[in-house]
């Protein structure tokens, strides 16, 4: 089954290249709003502390619909401390858009989220955002892109990837690198063109791997995955797996069922394959476990995340110093040993 009305993406990009101010205008050109509704900036950056300090923490999920074709968006984290977000949510899309600032041009957390984008094989769409800029590069920009997927390995066909030249804030968008244009709708044109359907076998086994998790007061855990395999209904019967068997299989509920559209997450009787859905019901339920149907458990692979950038280890002191009176003892202050 493949489902040509359905396309799956993630905006990756280094901090502050635009990404969730992007989203914003494809919500607003894709649908989501009505014509008169007042919509705050960066309304994908719900958290609180998101809002306070600028910056989006947390992975979001939204949609949009263009000629009929639902578009699920995932606004990803670009600060190297959330990188492991941005790898769970890689395995619930099919291809990525890649933001690259026309002035700042590639940066550390750009080459990291590419690379990992690449693992997996997706396509890539090279978004050069903030083209109204004076000081834009946007040719230098699309040079330095492409070296860096040479240092990345990437196939022929990723060297291959189209570029499109944005303005996220001015909502416009051309494949010409001195043109602004005046909408998305090159943008939207080669999504549909580019990146490939959701595939799977509608009438199999259940499979949906949780990628991520959100909590309600009212009902507890939400989980957020892509159905992989086979059709998922409300207050269906089902099973929780782990593939590195940390836990055992046990038997759940699906209580309830929603999908995104623009913001808002619908209730929904089901969901079949390719749909990224949010279901709650699963007390205890965690990223990296799978949904399956009761007569099949199957569990699906969980991507590694990444080490930490820094480690800390906290142990017993085990220095020639230690037992020894000084001066500062606390562990606030250096311990300096008394001479006699």
């Amino acid at each position: 089954m493949k489902r040509e009305d359905l396309r799956n993406i993630a905006i990756i990009a280094h901090v502050d290249h635009g990404k969730t101010t992007l989203v914003d205008e494809m919500l607003k050109q894709g649908g989501a709003f009505r014509e008169n509704q007042v919509v705050n900036d960066r309304v994908m950056d719900s958290n609180a502390i998101e809002r306070e300090r600028g910056i989006t923490i947390l992975a979001k999920n939204t949609s949009c619909m263009y000629n009929g074709v639902k578009i699920n968006i995932v606004d990803t984290p670009g600060h190297a401390d959330f990188s492991g977000e941005v790898e769970r949510i890689l395995k619930m899309v099919n291809g990525v858009l890649l933001l690259v600032d026309s002035f700042e041009g590639t940066m550390p957390q750009t080459r990291f989220v590419l690379q990992k984008a690449l693992e997996l094989g997706h396509k890539i769409i090279v978004v050069v955002n903030k083209t109204d800029r004076p000081d834009a590069r946007n040719h230098e920009v699309v040079d330095e892109v492409l070296e860096l997927l040479l240092d990345l390995d990437a196939t022929e066909e990723q060297l291959d990837s189209p570029v499109v030249f944005c303005s996220g804030r001015l909502g416009c968008s051309s494949y010409n690198p001195d043109e602004m244009g005046t909408d998305f709708k090159p943008l939207f044109e080669k999504i549909i063109e580019h990146i490939p359907a959701p595939e799977g076998d509608e009438t199999g086994e259940l499979q949906v791997l949780v990628s991520s998790i959100d909590y309600n007061d009212y009902v507890g855990r939400i989980a957020v995955g892509r159905v992989e395999r086979g059709v998922i209904k409300q207050n269906q019967e089902v099973m929780v797996c782990d593939y590195h068997n940390r836990t055992a299989p046990f038997k759940a509920k699906i209580v309830s069922l929603n999908q995104f559209e623009g913001l808002n997450k619908v209730p929904v009787e089901s969901a079949t394959v390719g749909d990224i859905i949010a279901f709650s019901g699963i007390e205890g339920v965690t990223i990296g476990q799978t949904i399956t149907s009761v007569s099949a458990p199957e569990a699906l692979p969980f991507v590694k995340i990444s080490e930490p950038t820094v480690e800390m280890t906290f142990s017993v002191n085990t220095s020639p110093f230690a037992g020894r009176e000084g001066k500062f003892v606390t562990s606030r202050r250096t311990a300096i040993p008394q001479t006699r």
